[in-house]
């Protein structure tokens, strides 16, 4: 008798599942549910431990996708974000987190996630095996040679974070593949391949665990690192950060303050003057320029603030 070919098709990705680390089972935590809580918090906090150490071992990789994505967004291109499941979400979660933290546009950095933002909350069935999902989803964003792309999959197998990345350069833009598995086809594909192997899962398969706190804490690399090359931030401060509501505006002034070491009055005349713009505001206290004089001094300089501030004592 000829087995289907759906039967064949599943045979194939067990096959291939079986081969992935962090698809492996571990015998010894088979009966972990019969242990008292606070052991298997234990546990799972012991393995959590785990994961910075292997996303040093990437660090020169991870550091090299920066440069480069940071030369591609100084030129106007877009960080976008592609990834089924876990991985399309924490794509998401850290492009909506970048507009307030660093005053981007939403469209600066995009998160795609496969079958559209419902996703974002229930699984839409057979949406992860599509390349050609992934590069329409790219098409309607109108890629540019410019811009960069980041196909994310714990497996480092997943059709639509390859296809994005296929897609992506063959149009010539910048690929990132970032994957949990040694030699995946993730990798492969993009430019830059970065694989934090973090091993077996403590649950058989659930790569919302290690492997998505492996994830979350590379994006926080890519993104974060990328901004400082981008001039978003004076030392350690968020000076692009956006005063959305009350506490962001407390902040704003907070910022300036440890900037600039002004009076309470002086911090409030200088955001009065440029609009509430911290940066421009810690340029008119430190360089003792107007606000016009402090935007145009940025906008010479790329938005660097120490780039501005050296032209304004010059």
């Amino acid at each position: 008798m000829t087995p289907s070919a759906s039967t064949t098709d599943y045979s194939r990705l067990r096959a291939q599942l079986d081969t992935l680390a962090t698809e492996a089972f571990r015998p010894e935590l088979a009966e972990i549910d019969r242990l008292p809580t606070l052991d298997i918090a234990k546990i799972m906090n012991g393995e959590d431990a785990t994961v910075p150490t292997a996303v040093a071992a990437e660090l020169p990789r991870i550091a090299a996708a920066i440069d480069a994505t940071a030369a591609r967004m100084s030129r106007g291109g877009r960080l976008v974000y592609a990834g089924a499941g876990t991985a399309g979400r924490l794509g998401i979660l850290d492009a909506s987190e970048c507009p307030p933290t660093f005053n981007t546009e939403p469209t600066e950095v995009v998160g795609l996630i496969a079958g559209g933002p419902s996703a974002m909350v229930t699984a839409v069935e057979g949406a992860e095996d599509s390349k050609e999902l992934a590069a329409a989803d790219l098409d309607a964003l109108g890629l540019s040679a410019e811009d960069t792309v980041v196909g994310i999959s714990a497996s480092g197998r997943t059709p639509y974070a390859i296809g994005a990345v296929e897609h992506a350069r063959a149009a010539g833009a910048l690929t990132i593949g970032l994957s949990c598995n040694p030699d995946s086809a993730l990798a492969a594909a993009a430019e830059h391949g970065i694989e934090v192997v973090v091993g077996p899962e403590l649950l058989t398969g659930s790569t919302r665990l290690k492997a998505g706190t492996a994830q979350k804490l590379v994006l926080n690399m890519l993104s974060t690192i990328t901004m400082i090359r981008l001039g978003k931030t004076y030392g350690n401060l968020m000076v692009d950060v956006r005063a959305s509501n009350e506490k962001l505006r407390a902040r704003s002034r907070r910022i300036v303050a440890l900037a600039t070491g002004a009076a309470d009055d002086e911090i409030e005349a200088a955001l009065a003057a440029t609009g509430g713009e911290v940066k421009n505001a810690i340029l008119c206290v430190l360089g003792s320029v107007d606000g016009p004089t402090a935007a145009r001094l940025l906008a010479e300089s790329g938005g660097h603030l120490r780039a501005a501030l050296h032209a304004s004592m010059a």
